[in-house]
């Protein structure tokens, strides 16, 4: 007879063996979002034999990712995604994970991320000027190519547009394939000579090249150019053994900005600029605070508080559409949520995207509305029913950069431009680490005047 501690709560019943893995790598979010509708707060499943609770509650998520993040680490994917990765802050674990957060704190003060103001605003401006009247352009690839950009310049000092495109590929191919990192088996998949993992392989080695010449040149020259790389060349963990990261330690944490510091932001404009030209009404009150607040002058990072509905208007894409769109957990030891009792060594899934289209705290969720985004509306809800750079002590290290870029892209670009989706262009979401649009956006560019 089951005790107390033991009750599990509901969820769905496969129909035969396997039936949620074929589901959930099918479609993703709708596996997910149908589970969330039809089973609350907390649901439970399992994908083979591994024990999975989704939560859609704002506290629960919130006592996973703060009150009780130390019975936790990150979940099974983030792990694989190592081999990519290595053990940068998205992916490292306990003291090791605290020890670089520490370090490399400092070069995400406000302060340092608004010097990187003028380098954001320079280069959008570089990009509309590459743009024609009447021109289709897939506008994800452009945005990816931006913020690639962006990040070599600001975080790295390194001019890496030239070479945008190449890494961006290399990039894009290594997204692509991380699917086949999370399959069972997936380390002997690795060994194999299949043509996923020879592309895979290919993509790390080019990003590889790039990252360690970065780093080379950079020791080489010992230059401090201000930059995050230079802080974390010259970081010290004086709160412990008093040394430095190794080629290796920087290479992963490079890595892992240079996936975060521009992919995330890229899809989030990307979305932003199609949901715009969905909601003529909400565009032009967009376009509206950016004439009245820049005057047809350059923005700056003193704009960026000034330029309150182009944050709402963003804000609300990545509640659309949350580049994060997914966390996941693995307890360490039992833990009980709502009553249930939640085994050592289970998942725990929390999908933004999921939360985010919750009706109970975001009425009509599919409509498109930055008016959430006033003070008094934040005020309704409670903080975990929005967290698109997830939170605790794992929150994203950028998020400041990452408000701060989108604004004055969004701002730069709109002064010149509005984007049009192509008739018949096709729009539908990809979920692997980010959140993608599939088929990228081709969008015809229409000059305006401020």
């Amino acid at each position: 007879m089951a005790t107390a501690t033991a009750v599990l709560p509901p969820g769905p019943r496969p129909f035969f063996p396997g039936a949620n893995i074929i589901g959930i790598r099918r479609n993703p979010i709708q596996f997910l979002t149908k589970i969330a509708e039809e089973y609350g707060e907390v649901a439970y499943f399992k994908l083979g034999p591994q024990p999975v609770f989704l939560l859609n509650n704002p506290d629960h998520i919130r006592d996973v990712l703060i009150t009780h993040n130390r019975n936790f680490m990150k979940g099974e994917g983030l792990q694989r995604a190592k081999r990519l990765l290595g053990e940068g802050l998205l992916t490292s674990e306990g003291e090791f994970h605290l020890r670089q957060r520490r370090m490399a704190q400092p070069a995400f003060h406000r302060g340092r991320i608004a010097g990187y103001g003028s380098t954001m605003v320079a280069y959008a401006s570089r990009q509309s000027s590459n743009w024609q009247h009447g021109q289709e352009r897939d506008i994800a690839r452009e945005m990816m190519h931006l913020t690639l950009a962006i990040a070599g310049k600001t975080l790295f000092d390194a001019d890496v547009e030239t070479e945008a495109d190449e890494i961006g590929d290399a990039l894009s191919d290594a997204m692509k394939l991380f699917n086949y990192l999370t399959l069972p088996f997936s380390q002997l998949l690795e060994r194999l000579p299949i043509p996923a993992m020879k592309r895979f392989k290919q993509a790390r080695q080019r990003l590889d090249e790039t990252i360690y010449r970065i780093i080379s040149e950079r020791r080489e020259s010992g230059e401090d150019r201000g930059d995050l790389l230079s802080m974390l060349i010259q970081a010290r963990d004086t709160e412990g053994d008093g040394t430095g990261m190794t080629d290796e330690q920087l290479r992963d944490e490079a890595m892992t900005i240079f996936l975060a510091g521009h992919e995330t932001t890229a899809n989030a404009l990307a979305w932003t600029w199609y949901l715009l030209s969905q909601n003529p009404e909400a565009e032009a009150k967009f376009h509206a605070e950016v004439d009245g607040v820049l005057g047809g002058r350059t923005a700056t990072a003193e704009d960026f508080p000034r330029l309150r509905y182009t944050e709402m208007v963003f804000a609300e894409s990545m509640r659309m559409y949350p580049p994060a769109w997914i966390i996941g957990r693995r307890a360490l030891n039992d833990y009980r949520i709502n009553g249930y009792h939640v085994p050592a060594r289970s998942i725990i899934l929390m999908s933004q995207y999921v939360m985010h289209h919750n009706s109970a705290y975001f009425p009509d969720p599919d409509r498109f509305d930055p008016e959430r985004w006033t003070p008094e509306a934040r005020e309704t809800r409670p903080k975990f029913s929005y967290f698109p750079f997830g939170g605790g002590p794992r929150l994203c290290i950028g998020e400041h950069f990452a408000w701060m870029e989108g604004v004055l892209v969004m701002a730069t670009l709109a002064q010149k431009w509005r984007m049009r989706l192509v008739p018949g262009h096709p729009v539908e979401m990809q979920p692997i680490v980010t959140l993608r649009p599939k088929h990228g956006m081709q969008m015809k560019l229409e000059r305006r005047q401020p």
